[in-house]
């Protein structure tokens, strides 16, 4: 409600993009419940791209930004293809949460592009 009050002029803006996505992704994150259960999924099976999504979107609303972007890279690099290529749009989402000169968001994006051009 209080980001649909700011000035036409400056809705916008970066710094409130930011803070849009910011707020999605920390709601989408409540959502999912207890990590343990992902955590405790992915020791079952590795290749459970699915709690390895959840717990990067839970450790993102953490503030393990690294953590969470490692997590979604690995479900880039094993199948890129997953979820409509999900791992590596949720990225892009956390990007533009973190902003694009934070250095989580930098070294996640070395990191990806590697992935996708080697």
């Amino acid at each position: 409600a209080v980001l649909a009050r700011a000035p036409e002029d400056k809705k916008d803006a970066p710094a409130l993009a930011a803070l849009r996505a910011k707020m999605t992704l920390a709601a989408e994150a409540a959502a999912l419940g207890n990590p343990a259960e992902f955590e405790r999924r992915l020791a079952a099976d590795p290749n459970d791209h699915q709690a390895r999504f959840d717990l990067a979107m839970v450790q993102n609303a953490r503030g393990d930004k690294t953590q969470a972007a490692d997590n979604l890279l690995a479900i880039v690099k094993a199948d890129r293809t997953w979820n409509d290529d999900g791992a590596r749009a949720q990225l892009l989402k956390f990007f533009e949460a973190w902003g694009m000169t934070d250095e989580a968001t930098l070294a996640a994006r070395r990191k990806l592009s590697s992935l996708l051009f080697s």
